[in-house]
């Protein structure tokens, strides 16, 4: 629960679906921002933790480490390489809740926290207890953004919350990757 809740949180810091819910709360009420985010997150990373879980019911838990590691290696060296869109365009509606919802939702299928949560929920005993902590840290890192706006991003640039973010997949793919060859549960 704690990996699962220190990765997601550092991961989405300064992303797009936070950059999303800071945009949306300046424009709507912050507490259906909120919940469409929260509710958003929900549907698509518990689906992908029933995933996960249901994962190691086919391959041996070696190959879904290693594999986990790989991944996370790739994604921590291409948040540094890749230039991410900044701007969000869409159109005002009067339904905040279900805005916020239907936009996080498309903008977490196939992120890299989705499949983080896919690979943590195979490696652990208990995938509820990844949920756990990776809704945690949801509600800690949309709460910042509905809460604080865009004050965050003044305190910390972007581009920083980019290389610790990168610096934290490589390190937990590095720890899966040897955990495999190794046999060794560092996590």
């Amino acid at each position: 629960m704690i990996s699962a809740f220190a990765l997601i949180l550092l991961a989405e810091l300064g992303d797009k679906t936070q950059l999303l819910a800071i945009m949306l709360s300046s424009r709507h009420s912050a507490f259906p921002v909120f919940l469409g985010a929260m509710l958003a997150f929900l549907v698509v990373d518990g689906t992908s933790v029933i995933v996960g879980g249901a994962l190691l019911g086919f391959l041996p838990l070696k190959w879904v480490t290693l594999g986990s590691g790989l991944v996370f290696i790739l994604f921590g060296v291409l948040t540094v390489i890749r230039k991410e869109k900044e701007e969000f365009h869409f159109k005002e509606r009067g339904f905040p809740l279900f805005t916020a919802f239907s936009l996080v939702s498309l903008m977490e299928l196939g992120d890299k926290t989705q499949l983080a949560a896919i690979a943590l929920s195979a490696q652990s005993a208990s995938p509820l207890l990844v949920l756990v902590g990776v809704m945690l840290a949801f509600l800690v890192i949309t709460g910042i953004g509905v809460v604080l706006g865009a004050r965050i991003l003044r305190l910390l640039p972007t581009k920083y919350l980019k290389m610790g973010t990168s610096a934290l997949f490589i390190v937990f793919g590095t720890v899966f990757v040897v955990s495999s060859i190794t046999g060794i549960s560092i996590l």
